[in-house]
C-alpha cells in the first residue's frame, strides 16, 4: 500500500514542479507534433493533454501506474474534441498488442520508469513501421561539473521525488534503444537548477 507521502504529499509536489513555465514550454515545443493514433508513456497528471492538436490527433491513450495521478489526468483541461483514454499501466510492460499506435509520447517519464531500456523497447513493439516517438526528458548533463553534482545528489533526489533519476542520458539512450534519431535539440532550462535543468527533447523512429 502506497504511504501518505506517496498518495498526498507527493502528487501536490509534482504538480508543482512539473507545471513549472519552463518545463510546460517544453511540452508546448514537443507535444502539438503528435499526430495519429497517441501512446502517451506516464501520462500522470495529464499536463500535456491541453496541448495536443485534435485537428491531427485521433485518439490520445495515456498509461501511469498512480491511481492519484491518473485521476488527475481524466479531470485535466483538453479540447473536447479530443479523444482520451486514461489507463493502469507501466512503461515496461505496456498492455497493447504490437504496432498499435501511429505515435508515442514521452515526456519527462524516462527520468522515473524503473527500466528505461524495457520502457523503450515497449515504445518500439506498439509503434507501427514509421511510427514516430516525441520525446522531452531531463537527465545527465555533458558538462562533468554539474554531472558530478547530479551523481552527488541522485541518491537523495530520487527517494523524495518518486523515484525520478537525474543521471541518466536521453538522447543517446533512445539511440541505443534502436531508435534512429530524426532530430534533436538540447538545453538547460531556464530558472532551473542546473543539476534538475539539463533537457533533450526531439523525434526518433521506428
Amino acid at each position: 500500500m502506497a504511504s501518505f507521502y506517496d498518495r498526498v504529499i507527493l502528487p501536490k509536489l509534482l504538480q508543482c514542479a512539473c507545471s513549472a513555465p519552463p518545463m510546460m514550454k517544453q511540452r508546448e515545443k514537443i507535444v502539438p507534433q503528435a499526430s495519429g493514433k497517441v501512446l502517451e508513456l506516464g501520462i500522470g497528471m495529464g499536463l500535456n493533454l491541453a496541448f495536443y492538436d485534435p485537428g491531427k490527433v485521433e485518439s490520445v491513450t495515456g498509461v501511469d501506474p498512480a491511481p492519484e495521478l491518473r485521476a488527475a489526468a481524466q479531470a485535466a483541461p483538453h479540447d473536447p474534441r479530443l479523444k482520451v483514454d486514461v489507463q493502469d499501466g507501466t512503461a515496461e510492460a505496456l498492455p497493447f498488442p504490437d504496432r498499435s499506435f501511429d505515435c508515442v509520447v514521452c515526456t519527462f517519464t524516462l527520468c522515473s520508469v524503473h527500466t528505461p531500456t524495457q520502457a523503450l523497447a515497449e515504445a518500439r513493439r506498439v509503434l507501427k513501421p514509421g511510427g514516430r516517438l516525441l520525446y522531452c526528458e531531463h537527465g545527465l548533463a555533458p558538462d562533468p561539473g554539474v554531472a558530478a553534482w547530479q551523481r552527488r545528489v541522485n541518491p537523495v533526489w530520487k527517494r523524495i521525488a518518486g523515484g525520478c533519476h537525474i543521471t541518466r542520458p536521453v538522447t543517446s539512450a533512445i539511440a541505443a534503444a534502436g531508435f534512429k534519431v530524426r532530430r534533436s535539440d538540447s538545453m538547460y532550462l531556464p530558472k532551473t537548477p542546473r543539476i534538475l535543468g539539463w533537457n533533450e527533447w526531439g523525434e526518433a523512429t521506428v
